[in-house]
């Protein structure tokens, strides 16, 4: 409200203030009439006091739409935030994190900035052209000699002309934008996050090349998008000063005096001006409409995952997994079907088969990252989706094959799977883990901030982190994607050791690549294409499946 009457001030001073002093104050000053000191400088003081008025309320407003735009992008990114928080995992897969990243930054950067700039003259402008209008019909009505210049402004349909025509072009080269935007920023992204891979194999100048022709096209995006954005007030400054022109040769064809000529050129151009800034209000509203359909196709992508309304608490879970009639599908054919498997509380079961087999798969369907097409899973006899998500996941320990560590401390790491424990509990996760000895050797202890992505640690100290989130949570039910894998010898005997006591109680699943893995298994499953093909120990498998027998032999020995 506040930045609206501010925008009213500013628009009446600028549209009938100044052209009310062109027309009464001047002619009076320059009358015959003889003025005092005193009464003069009150007359001339009219002139600041408008310009005090129109400079207030243009400052105000300009203050209070920029703290409304700022809150506005706030709010926005908070909710894309918010909202990526809880989409499926498939829509990661379908969109890459540059093209995420630069929807919740650029797009709502580029949206607060149509809101601040958009705003502002959509309050002012109108209402600046309104008070010019009036004052054109006003000076008509009290001259009828004057009233040609009404007809001026029928100039203003010619305007709308090229303001469609140059939108519509821009909003398509703005989507086209910000979509090259996203691959630029993945790129790079993709880059920083394998630079020891780049060095590796000498893909320096590879890199830069492809990033130069990324660059190139985004620039080429740039230029059209600025070519239309920047037509838009040219094109409309020529067609009203051709108003202005045919306005002033009809004055001196008629012989209207300057007195009644100057007031009604300077209305007019407070007529035009403000449609010329509308135009280029309108141009960037279709920049700002790009980046809003690319802020609401997260906003508005429906969460498929969610608690059902009658989801339950799990209390106490002893982890008893079944898989019944089980398919599922990323929408291009089945990557799981006819899964029917028992999981025993308290048992161990490794996953084997080549890649793509759905291993995977089948253990990312337990914690619900993924919903299954077919049949259902139940844990303790309780379908999974009736039990609330939260809840699900409190039950479940996830160490990866590739372990993501945040950029904060160790200490808060570790703490992160299970928030509020003590800090000897964090130390003593950490030495079953075989982490705790190395964590000490740093300078800052416990308080040593892994870098980006835990940049600062070596791959098997990440992945003792990650083991130590684990032993920390000691939920019933953990799943281990090779958990050992990065891990030198000495390290991986010990955490065997550790696991032998950690699953003890616990319901494992273990996707395995390494025999050595596999060895505290009481149960096997054999995956291929999608498919359980047969299941037993070792000895079994080896002896009666001679697909298990191929795959151990060429890749697990």
């Amino acid at each position: 409200m506040g930045a609206l009457l501010a925008g009213l001030v500013y628009a009446a001073m600028s549209g009938f203030g100044l052209a009310y002093i062109l027309q009464d104050i001047l002619p009076e000053l320059y009358g015959d009439k003889i003025y005092s000191n005193w009464a003069l400088l009150l007359i001339v003081a009219k002139l600041p006091l408008v310009f005090a008025l129109r400079a207030i309320g243009g400052y105000l407003n300009a203050v209070l739409i920029t703290y409304c735009g700022l809150k506005i992008l706030e709010e926005i990114r908070m909710r894309v935030f918010s909202k990526l928080q809880y989409l499926q995992l498939e829509f990661f897969q379908k969109h890459n994190s540059g093209d995420l990243l630069s929807r919740s930054m650029n797009d709502t950067a580029i949206l607060q900035q149509t809101i601040i700039q958009g705003s502002n003259d959509l309050l002012v402008q109108p209402f600046t052209l309104l008070a010019a209008i009036i004052f054109l019909v006003w000076t008509a009505l009290e001259n009828t000699g004057v009233g040609f210049v009404l007809l001026f402004l029928l100039m203003v349909p010619v305007c709308v002309m090229p303001i469609r025509h140059l939108a519509r072009k821009l909003i398509q080269r703005a989507k086209q934008l910000q979509k090259e935007m996203g691959v630029v920023t993945e790129y790079e992204r993709e880059n920083l996050t394998a630079i020891r891979e780049v060095r590796a194999f000498n893909l320096e100048e590879e890199q830069k090349r492809g990033f130069r022709k990324l660059l190139q096209k985004f620039f080429g995006l740039q230029l059209k998008v600025t070519k239309y954005f920047k037509a838009i007030a040219p094109s409309i400054e020529f067609i009203t000063s051709v108003g202005l022109a045919l306005a002033i040769f009809y004055a001196k064809k008629t012989d209207i005096t300057l007195e009644e000529v100057v007031p009604l050129v300077v209305a007019l151009y407070f007529s035009y001006d403000p449609i010329k800034k509308i135009g280029v209000l309108h141009g960037q509203f279709k920049k700002g409409l790009a980046s809003l359909e690319r802020l609401e196709a997260v906003l508005d992508e429906p969460i498929t995952i969610t608690d059902e309304p009658d989801a339950i608490e799990l209390e106490k879970v002893e982890g008893r997994i079944k898989f019944d009639d089980v398919e599922f599908s990323y929408g291009e054919g089945p990557v799981l079907k006819e899964i029917n498997s028992a999981l025993e509380a308290g048992k161990v079961y490794a996953l084997v088969g080549p890649s793509g087999a759905g291993k995977s798969t089948f253990a990312n369907l337990v914690p619900r990252f993924f919903e299954v097409t077919g049949g259902s899973i139940q844990l303790d006899g309780v379908d999974l989706r009736k039990i609330k998500l939260r809840s699900l996941r409190q039950q479940i320990s996830l160490v990866s094959q590739d372990p993501i560590l945040f950029n904060a401390s160790i200490y808060n790491n570790i703490l992160l799977s299970r928030p509020g424990a003590s800090e000897e509990e964090i130390h003593e996760a950490a030495r079953k883990a075989y982490a705790h000895s190395f964590i000490m050797d740093f300078e800052n202890g416990y308080d040593t901030r892994v870098g980006d992505r835990g940049a600062r640690l070596s791959g098997g100290q990440k992945q003792r982190i990650t083991l130590a989130r684990a032993f920390l949570k000691n939920a019933p039910i953990l799943i281990l994607d090779e958990a050992t894998s990065a891990l030198d010898g000495e390290s991986e005997r010990q955490i065997h050791d550790a696991l032998e006591v950690l699953v003890q109680g616990k319901t494992v699943i273990i996707i395995a690549h390494r025999f050595s893995t596999i060895q505290m298994a009481d149960m096997i499953f054999v995956f291929d294409k999608g498919k359980i093909i047969d299941r037993g120990t070792h000895d079994q498998l080896h002896k009666s499946c001679s697909f298990y027998r191929s795959v151990y032999d060429n890749r697990l020995s």
